[in-house]
């Protein structure tokens, strides 16, 4: 399969996982550690370097939010606000398992192949995804060699050299098997749509 058909069936896959709530939502976060254990570790990693912005979120909506307290007391938060806070936070951990399960799955010049596919139609309009390229090299760069929170230290070192580097993408044509899937995936996001305005 190619990788940029790859690409998109993560992206709709990460819209899909939005739609997730209840117990449905919570049945999908019990079932992470059936990833493996690379996967596991990458997505612990990212957890751990998004667990204030969790907190904060959790905090923001559980006791933000208007509705009948919980328990009675002070500090009690809303159930709703709470029922909204469990499913926000759910969502997000499921995106950075899907961030993590990419990243492991997908070899770094497969990504950048199909990002380079799904970014050729701006040119048209004047923009370079060869720079969007760099940039998204840089981004991931920097969250796989980012130092702990206690190491902090080390983001103040000044590199005593710069290297060039240089990366080739290889691209190849698309099979029937990436047509097939297009079509399905075009098809279920239409389905998707329909489902949702209807209900």
């Amino acid at each position: 399969m190619h990788p940029t058909t790859r690409l998109v069936v993560w992206l709709f896959m990460l819209v899909a996982l939005q739609s997730l709530d209840g117990t449905l939502l919570a049945t999908v976060v019990l079932m992470l550690p059936l990833v493996g254990g690379p996967t596991l570790r990458r997505w612990g990693r990212l957890v751990s370097g998004a667990r204030w912005f969790f907190l904060s979120l959790f905090v923001i909506l559980a006791w933000g939010g208007a509705g009948e307290p919980v328990w009675s007391g002070p500090l009690a938060p809303a159930g709703e606000g709470l029922v909204d806070a469990l499913t926000h936070v759910g969502r997000l951990l499921l995106v950075l398992m899907a961030v993590a399960v990419l990243r492991e799955r997908m070899a770094l010049p497969d990504l950048l192949t199909a990002t380079r596919r799904l970014l050729g139609p701006l040119r048209r309009l004047g923009l370079d995804p060869d720079h969007a390229l760099v940039r998204l090299l840089l981004v991931l760069r920097h969250l796989e060699t980012m130092p702990r929170p206690r190491d902090w230290r080390l983001l103040l070192d000044v590199p005593t050299s710069s290297t060039n580097e240089v990366f080739e993408i290889a691209d190849c044509q698309f099979s029937w098997v990436d047509y097939v899937v297009a079509v399905f995936v075009v098809v279920a996001g239409c389905v998707a749509l329909f489902c949702l305005r209807q209900a």
